[in-house]
């Protein structure tokens, strides 16, 4: 719920200030919190945090990702933007860990369960997913746990 106020807030700025593009970025975000509202995590119109963080990632990811495909077409006019907003997104997500950070819990993951080889790949995936929630991305903690498990 402060999420939603603090984007409220922030939409408001964006108009004061016409900043046209950042307040595009802001009502992505305010739409997908509406949509979460309505969704089956959601009792009596409050989003758990964990439900935000999600979602925030996948925008942030969508944006991303979006961005590759037009720049891998040769359109970097329409990449600049959803690089622009998937920044805006990111503003309000936990700072991310550095891979340094992010080798040793899951190093620790792995000598915590015993992990020998990429046949543990998935139960050390799942607890590392859950210390990092929000911190770090799924696609750089499996990169890590592929080099570590042989």
């Amino acid at each position: 719920m402060e999420l939603e106020k603090l984007i409220n807030e922030d939409i408001k700025q964006a108009m004061i200030n016409k900043d046209k593009d950042k307040l595009e970025a802001l009502r992505s975000i305010k739409a997908a919190l509406l949509l979460e509202k309505t969704g089956k995590d959601v009792s009596g119109g409050v989003i758990p945090d964990s439900v935000e963080l999600k979602m925030l990632q996948r925008l942030v990811k969508q944006r991303r990702e979006s961005a590759e495909i037009y720049k891998t077409q040769g359109r970097p006019d329409l990449a600049e933007p959803e690089i622009f907003q998937a920044s805006i997104i990111e503003k309000y997500l936990p700072e991310q860990m550095s891979e340094a950070d992010l080798l040793a819990i899951v190093q620790k993951v792995i000598t915590d369960t015993g992990a020998s080889s990429s046949k543990d790949m998935g139960k050390v995936m799942g607890i590392a997913s859950k210390l990092v929630a929000g911190k770090a991305d799924n696609k750089m903690i499996s990169e890590i746990i592929k080099k570590l498990l042989p």
